[in-house]
């Protein structure tokens, strides 16, 4: 199965663009039946409005996987994004979350829309935070603002 690399936005002016790596990463960890969830965080260049995901971090043996639960700590992720950042002179930067969900066709609930907008309002650059759960079967992927306004792009 191969996920979609390009998303577009609702008024289809806007673009995310996953990295075959990243899309790797999401596939590696896709929810079966009876497993846990996963999740990391999201590295990239910001392009204008546009995104593009480069890198996709994997879950730590800190991060808490649940059947129905994922709560990414901060080791692991943070010193990833940190390494990036210096070594790109502030080109790769944080740009979101992901995490997987039990169904083919995945939807966030409200836990993690609740955490999202808290990411959102928490983030220095005041930019909205990208969000992917990742299904068995497609992605769910959108953006975030502080004001808890959602965008939520299609593939293409």
């Amino acid at each position: 199965m191969r996920f979609m690399t390009t998303w577009c936005g609702p008024a289809g002016d806007q673009f995310v663009y996953f990295d075959q790596s990243v899309l790797d990463v999401f596939e590696r960890h896709i929810q079966s039946d009876s497993g846990t969830e996963a999740g990391g965080i999201l590295l990239g260049h910001v392009r204008g409005k546009h995104l593009e995901v480069l890198e996709a971090s994997e879950p730590t043996p800190q991060d808490l996987r649940l059947r129905y639960f994922f709560e990414r700590m901060i080791h692991g992720h943070k010193g990833l994004a940190d390494r990036r950042w210096r070594e790109s002179n502030g080109l790769v930067r944080y740009i979101g979350e992901w995490h997987t969900h039990p169904q083919d066709v995945p939807t966030p609930s409200c836990t993690d829309l609740g955490e999202w907008q808290k990411l959102a309002k928490d983030r220095s650059d005041r930019r909205p935070m990208l969000a992917v759960v990742v299904g068995r079967q497609t992605l769910h992927v959108e953006l975030m603002h502080a004001d808890a306004k959602r965008h939520t792009f299609l593939s293409q």
